[in-house]
């Protein structure tokens, strides 16, 4: 890999070349994703892309009811506002952050000027698209056939995948009530169903500790399924990204850390 993904925590960055990279490089800026902040709400234009280093995001489907459901939940793997790649639009679905982590920031029209520079840029746009619907097209047919039981062992294994070790992640019930679409007294009866098999090993407020070898026995082929086949699109299909034609005008990446840091 080159030189810069040792200094840049999101893995479609990294994929870059460097010359593509340095087209984005001056225009990102790295921020801390809070716990719980929505980063772009549903009917809202979007006003930032986010590359993840680290955390957690989930992806929300809001009804006009007030229902939710979770569509996706974007790690270090991915972007957030990626539909600015399509022109000024308004997001058709709310970002939260579920796990605190930080990202690097960019303006759209940044990104969209640097797109029609990067033939390898145009390429992990295409990457991140796949593996999104991918991802969106296996919550769709987990929520129509398996157990909400089996679906929030699939959750919980997501989230966990997306952290930076450690067994307990910052999730209330409210919170998971929104991931599954369901009453928060069916979260509390399937929490306790996972506390009974020993897959969660406790539920202090705001906090589940889990085992991670049992909740993998009680998710539904889902979770298997889909990791490994997001994980063959950002890991082998990057390698595309080696060989896409040079950018436009490119030099090399500046220096590292970033120019500014929201703290």
């Amino acid at each position: 890999m080159m030189e810069h993904a040792t200094r840049v925590g999101n893995r479609l960055l990294a994929a870059l070349p460097s010359a593509d990279f340095a087209l984005l490089a001056p225009h990102l800026r790295k921020v801390p994703l809070q716990h719980d902040a929505v980063l772009i709400r549903s009917g809202d234009r979007i006003e930032h892309l986010y590359f993840p280093c680290s955390g957690a995001i989930a992806l929300i489907m809001e009804l006009p009811n007030g229902q939710t459901a979770a569509t996706a939940v974007i790690g270090n793997d991915g972007v957030i506002g990626l539909m600015t790649a399509l022109g000024p639009v308004r997001s058709p679905l709310t970002a939260v952050v579920r796990v605190a982590g930080t990202a690097l920031q960019m303006s759209p029209a940044r990104f969209q000027a640097t797109l029609e520079r990067s033939p390898a840029i145009a390429i992990a746009v295409q990457i991140v698209t796949r593996a999104m619907m991918t991802q969106f097209l296996h919550v769709a047919a987990c929520n129509a056939l398996h157990s909400v039981e089996a679906r929030l062992a699939r959750w919980l294994l997501h989230i966990h995948d997306r952290t930076d070790g450690g067994d307990v992640l910052p999730l209330t019930q409210e919170t998971l009530s929104e991931l599954l679409g369901v009453r928060r007294t069916t979260v509390t009866h399937v929490v306790s169903a996972l506390r009974t098999s020993r897959a969660i090993k406790s539920n202090r407020r705001g906090q589940l500790e889990i085992d991670r070898q049992r909740l993998e026995v009680v998710a539904c082929e889902c979770y298997k399924v889909m990791s490994r086949r997001i994980d063959r699109i950002v890991s082998q299909d990057a390698l595309r990204l080696l060989h896409a034609a040079p950018a436009r005008n490119g030099c090399p990446p500046p220096d590292f850390p970033f120019a500014k840091t929201d703290s």
